[in-house]
């Protein structure tokens, strides 16, 4: 049923609401207007910017490749963004990669747990650092200050909830404890055992991200930082050349709708918020100043090459990390010695 609303939004969205807002000719003539020289800046930015994710993964997996982490991030990218269920898919495909470079499962849990706080931390703060700008440019938007509202209150409980998990391993215990109720309460609901061991696994985690982050949380905070930015980069250049100009949206502006659309569309409705992203970003750009068919075209071109054009890379990069492994495993029985 989910699959079917997915498809269904996605397909009201892409169909019926985008139509509605700018012709499609105009939009698909705006796109292939574009000079060589500017679909060559926006293929670098958008290999830039799939380019730069994989440094967030090798700050929390010291040793690891960036061929590896690349593999493994644009696999489950694929994977989760096209099948069904393929949330829980790319967790699977994502844990068997890693387990077979030779990774602990608490190893890679604590990079998923470490690289998702660090990335909801900068779309926390994203709408407070746009508002700070517009604000300081003489502009406000009621939308941002909501969002900023709620991201500096969120952002402040969530930085002082992990830190005093990080200062007491009892506050670990007592929250992870509270947080395997919660869960276990849940799951009956549904017919699903109960989890158990949540608080131990708590205070496990706090002992690893302690010893992690004592010596990698500078890199860990640029490279996310770096990552977000760049995929704003992409956007604010699919903006410029589809000739929505700064005094239509500054690059404030810009900021501000990618800032709060990141944050709304957090929660996974569709996979890698197909269709809520394009009608949220068009709305707030148009809404700011943006003339429509440049900004719906800018849109597209900004989700082709930052979301679409990993779906083919993620199959590719899957099937060479199947072949590899399978010569591997050949090569190890091969060479295994005979009884």
């Amino acid at each position: 049923m989910k699959i079917v609303l997915s498809l269904a939004l996605v397909a009201g969205v892409f169909f019926g609401i985008l139509p509605e807002i700018a012709d499609f000719s105009k939009v698909w003539a705006a796109i292939v207007n574009m000079s060589w020289v500017e679909v060559g800046s926006l293929l670098v930015a958008g290999a830039w910017n799939i380019a730069t994710y994989q440094f967030v993964v090798i700050a929390v997996l010291p040793g690891l490749s960036y061929w590896q982490a690349f593999v493994v991030g644009q696999s489950s990218t694929a994977i989760s963004t096209t099948l069904p269920a393929g949330s829980a898919l790319g967790v699977g495909v994502t844990y068997s990669m890693y387990s077979a470079w030779g990774r602990s499962g608490p190893e890679i849990a604590l990079a998923a747990v470490l690289t998702g706080l660090w990335n909801n931390f900068i779309k926390l703060g994203l709408p407070i650092v746009a508002l700070a700008v517009l604000a300081a440019q003489g502009k406000t938007d009621r939308g941002l200050i909501g969002a900023a509202v709620i991201g500096v209150l969120v952002l402040i409980a969530a930085v002082a909830l992990f830190a005093l998990m990080l200062r007491s391993s009892a506050f670990a215990l007592r929250i992870g404890s509270g947080l395997g109720r919660v869960v276990s309460r849940l799951l009956v609901v549904v017919h699903k055992p109960p989890v158990d061991q949540w608080g131990d696994a708590a205070v496990r985690f706090r002992a690893g991200a302690i010893d992690l982050l004592r010596h990698r949380w500078l890199r860990l905070t640029v490279a996310t930082v770096v990552s977000h930015l760049s995929l704003f980069f992409v956007l604010l250049l699919a903006l410029r050349h589809m000739d929505v100009t700064s005094e239509q949206v500054g690059w404030a502006e810009a900021l501000g709708a990618f800032a709060l659309i990141r944050l709304v569309t957090a929660l996974p409705v569709t996979p890698g918020g197909l269709g809520l992203v394009e009608l949220g970003l068009t709305a707030a750009l148009v809404l700011a100043g943006g003339r429509e068919p440049g900004v719906v075209a800018a849109v597209l071109v900004y989700r082709f090459l930052t979301l679409l054009v990993q779906v083919p890379l993620g199959a590719i990069s899957y099937l060479v990390w199947q072949r590899r492994a399978g010569r591997e495993s050949s090569r190890s029985v091969t060479t295994a010695p005979q009884k």
